[in-house]
């Protein structure tokens, strides 16, 4: 185990281990290593196990002793601040907070932040000021100096300490000790340095600012979290981030995966853009807004600094570039690019989920990882992209084209290797085959080779037998996370409509919702010249209420302004139909050889294809072991 400490110099050219240093310039942000305070210097210092570190015990009173003057940016402005602040509505502190009002008083900020923390619901027994105090007076004694480790959860983490001064940094670290001491089910949680170094800015003393960040810990309001407590927890953020980006930020995305060998390990550094990249200008903004409203802001402007990258480079600047280490280049430097006002402005112009979608996308996204293998407890372990580039075989997609449908699938499915379910090549061209090789799994991927040299297909939620819940009639089934794409002759992907517009399934009542009047048949050719016959008809089903459907994007949990836009997937003996509504993305008859594609309310997609076409080759990809 590393053992990070500090010791105040005697002297401002004396490090923490009494040898001189040189000075180094000041800057922004501070290294993993060293941080500047002013003119004074101080080494982090990573030791052996057998080695210690030394804590001031003296008490600290007085409001901002924490702070190096000289590197805290001034406040923004002078305003008169009402006396009934704090009384005021959430909503109105929400406006408030997002237009930065707590930037015009260091005062106004700190008390803010102590009365909208003691607001937080939290678990009955949460340590407050008494139990630091009596934890530090044991721990560290009365003496002026004692000797603790870091706790384990630390390992790894960077520390970033702002414009804190050496008093802070001490502070900082005794905080983190009695945080281990009291918080034992804490295994990882790379935040929780950077929100403790933070609040310590705005503090009277160590035990108010470890009664805060211990409430923060223990929030209990459903729905909601502040702070990630272990490696699962943090990797199914940094997985629900990249479903987030994936739908919130298809260039950027693109981007990334078409530079990047590992998308995911990009999107890893997520939280690390916000609290250790940010000048302290912008991450103290970031923080008013976070604690009014949870993690969910987090993925907003983190979003947002993704979509501003984005606007920045180009393709040919990023060719034979390290990616990760540009990003976080471009964030450390954001003040060049953007104000911070201009940024939060964008963050809240991003239409995102509801807070219980997105929670109900994380915890689909910890499933995933515990069924990888991944414990409550286990220290960090990395994951790599799924598709093999060496092993992947397909007969209408190469392997590089299948990494960019990859990169399209959520991030819990994607840790899984494809797994060949069904061919035509191999199974023959049969409905009923097409089915038993496919029901069971869950989602799926349908990839469609036209007699033209096309390439389309489909991203499907849900399983298949979903289609024998319906009874005698064929209902639509599937949820939101289903979309379709087209490969060659270009590459794009078209999404649930309510993605791009989530206001629209928010507004109207369930009492106004109405259900859809089944569409004229669509004709699937069956010859060249597109006439059909009778058996060659889909009747459009009418959507059915599901009795179980995937957490993310149910279409129960929204208020739908029209059904015709939730047709996700409906199978039927005489063929299988992806997308309704004004029409059919894609419908397949019972033989598997026609098809048809045109514009559908579902995805607001263009035909995918000439849109009667003549089937050359399909296959279907399942997930192993999803």
């Amino acid at each position: 185990m590393l053992q990070v400490g500090v010791s105040l110099p005697r002297s401002p050219g004396v490090a923490a281990s009494g040898v001189p240093m040189a000075e180094l310039p000041e800057g922004d942000n501070m290294g993993a290593e060293q941080e500047m305070f002013g003119s004074s210097p101080v080494t982090v210092v990573i030791t052996s196990e057998a080695d210690t570190w030394d804590i001031d015990a003296s008490s600290c009173l007085g409001c901002g002793q924490f702070v190096d003057w000289d590197r805290m940016p001034d406040p923004e402005q002078q305003a008169h601040i009402p006396r009934d602040i704090l009384s005021k509505p959430p909503k109105e502190l929400k406006k408030l907070a997002r237009e930065g009002y707590w930037a015009t008083s260091r005062a106004l900020r700190a008390q803010v932040y102590h009365q909208l923390i003691q607001q937080v619901t939290c678990r009955l027994v949460t340590p407050d000021a008494l139990v630091y105090r009596d934890v530090a007076s044991r721990l560290f004694g009365k003496s002026s100096v004692s000797s603790h480790p870091l706790p384990e959860f630390l390992e790894g983490c960077s520390m970033p300490t702002y414009c804190l001064n050496l008093e802070g940094v001490t502070a900082l670290k005794k905080i983190l000790i009695c945080v281990g001491n009291l918080f034992p089910d804490i295994t990882y949680s790379p935040i929780l340095p950077s929100l403790v170094a933070l609040l310590l800015h705005y503090s009277e003393d160590e035990a108010q600012c470890f009664e805060n960040i211990s409430r923060l810990i223990a929030s209990n309001a459903p729905h909601t979290s502040y702070i990630d407590q272990s490696f699962l927890a943090h990797q199914a953020s940094c997985m629900t981030f990249g479903d987030l980006a994936n739908k919130h930020c298809p260039a950027a995305h693109k981007l990334i995966a078409s530079t990047s060998e590992n998308v995911f390990e990009v999107y890893c550094e997520w939280l690390s853009w916000l609290f250790h990249d940010l000048p302290f200008s912008y991450a103290i903004r970031v923080f008013d807004v976070y604690l009014l409203e949870g993690q969910k802001v987090l993925y907003r402007i983190a979003l947002a600094l993704l979509k501003q990258y984005r606007l920045s480079v180009t393709s040919a600047e990023l060719e034979g570039t390290d990616i990760k280490a540009d990003l976080q280049a471009f964030v450390q430097n954001i003040a060049e690019h953007v104000t911070v006002d201009k940024l939060l402005e964008r963050a809240f112009g991003i239409r995102l989920f509801s807070r219980k979608e997105i929670w109900l996308l994380q915890m689909a996204n910890r499933k995933a990882l515990m069924e990888r293998g991944i414990t409550m407890v286990q220290s960090r372990q990395s994951f790599h992209l799924a598709v093999d580039m060496q092993n992947f075989s397909s007969s209408i997609v190469t392997a590089q084209e299948m990494r960019i449908i990859w990169s399209w699938i959520p991030e819990r499915f994607s840790l899984f290797p494809p797994l060949l379910l069904f061919s035509t090549s191999e199974d023959g061209c049969s409905l009923q085959r097409f089915y038993t090789c496919c029901e069971g799994y869950e989602p799926t991927v349908l990839l469609i080779k036209t007699t033209e040299g096309e390439v389309c297909g489909a991203f499907l939620s849900s399983d298949w037998s979903e289609r024998k819940k319906s009874g005698a009639t064929s209902g639509f089934f599937g949820t939101g996370e289903c979309f379709v794409f087209t490969v060659r002759p270009e590459t794009e992907r078209y999404e649930w409509v309510f993605i791009k517009k989530p206001e629209l399934a928010k507004a109207v009542p369930r009492s106004r919702q109405r259900s859809p009047s089944p569409s004229p048949a669509s004709p699937l050719s069956s010859s060249p010249d597109g006439r059909s016959t009778s058996s060659n008809r889909l009747t459009v089903p009418t959507p059915q209420r599901k009795s179980r459907l995937s957490p993310f994007l149910a279409i129960r949990h929204f208020l739908l302004p029209s059904k015709t836009a939730s047709m996700f997937m409906s199978g039927s003996r005489e063929g299988i139909i992806i997308g309704g509504g004004g029409g059919q993305a894609l419908s397949l008859d019972a033989d598997l050889l026609w098809g048809h594609t045109e514009h559908c309310d579902t995805f607001d997609n263009p035909p995918l294809c000439q849109e009667n076409f003549k089937v050359q080759l399909l296959e279907v990809w399942g997930f192993q072991n999803a």
